[in-house]
């Protein structure tokens, strides 16, 4: 089976079972790899940074060894064993069905007007405090959650299986885990989805156009207003789905009963409404279509 074959299978499995919680899913023990490597580099190596660099190498060379190991060793046994397992693979890479499920079920909360359990739903897609927020903050939370997660969760995972398989797939999510796990800030892992964001974010005026939104407005936020997010990469998707959508992200969040300041995207030319959650995902899912359409033709080109 051809790469784009698997990634097509992958697409449509994520599509349609989502993330099981039994699955074992390989960024979990990409984690715990990465928290068992960190004392052991930190006892060996005195100079903190040195230890940090060797953990990520650690972590680096077991992700890409073992998946392309399991992979090679799968095709041996049978090549269509080598193809499931690569499908599966990049299946664990992909959370548009989660993405989605989750925020979707924020938006239905609201409509059953249960404020409490829609906080309850936020609160396990967003890290800020979510038990002051009123529905335009539950929103406001929801879409920036949807917006920040469609390149890290769909469409970089995307991009990096079209490069390299299901190894750069899982590459990706290793570099991603070892981010959040350890909060490195400096430019080499902040910019590492430089790429997959930008090209992400300039396909979402595209899909404004396939969703009746406003593609005008989301070029002129989207060049205005991307760098304002303290992230380089979200920044980029929350500024062109703002002025898609015609509303206003960012602003004081709460943190640990703390208030935090963030620039704000977009412009106020309505409130945020519970549409919104619904709008966030179809450019969403558009966008996400629109990067695989151009990715298979790209590759069927090449070969």
């Amino acid at each position: 089976m051809s790469l784009e074959y698997q990634i097509l299978a992958a697409v449509l499995l994520d599509l349609s079972c989502g993330d099981p919680r039994w699955f074992p899913h390989p960024v979990k023990f990409i984690g715990r790899f990465a928290l068992f490597c960190e004392p052991v580099s930190r006892k060996a190596i005195s100079h903190t940074r040195l230890a940090g660099l060797i953990t990520v190498i650690c972590v680096l060379a077991a992700t890409a060894g073992i998946s392309w190991g399991i992979v090679l060793a799968a095709g041996f046994l049978h090549p269509l064993l080598g193809d499931a397992v690569s499908v599966l693979l990049i299946y664990t890479t992909l959370a548009a069905r989660d993405l989605s499920r989750h925020s979707l079920e924020v938006y239905e909360s609201l409509q059953e007007g249960a404020l409490p359990e829609a906080r309850r739903r936020v609160d396990s897609i967003v890290g800020r405090d979510t038990d002051i927020l009123d529905e335009q903050g539950i929103v406001r939370a929801t879409v920036e959650s949807v917006a920040e997660n469609t390149a890290d969760g769909v469409t970089a995972p995307l991009l990096f299986a079209f490069l390299g398989g299901p190894v750069g797939a899982l590459l990706y999510k290793a570099v991603n885990t070892l981010d959040s796990t350890f909060g490195y800030k400096n430019e080499r892992y902040r910019e590492f989805g430089w790429a997959a964001a930008r090209l992400t974010a300039i396909l979402v005026p595209a899909a404004t156009v396939l969703t009746g939104l406003n593609a005008r407005n989301s070029i002129k936020i989207l060049f205005r207003d991307a760098r304002n997010h303290p992230s380089p990469n979200s920044g980029y998707l929350e500024a062109a789905m703002a002025g898609a959508l015609g509303v206003q992200l960012g602003g004081r969040n709460y943190y640990f009963g703390q208030p935090s300041q963030r620039p704000t995207m977009g412009d106020p030319l309505r409130p945020l409404a519970r549409r919104d959650i619904i709008r966030v995902n179809a450019l969403m899912f558009v966008t996400y279509s629109l990067l695989l359409a151009g990715c298979l033709a790209l590759l069927h080109t090449v070969t």
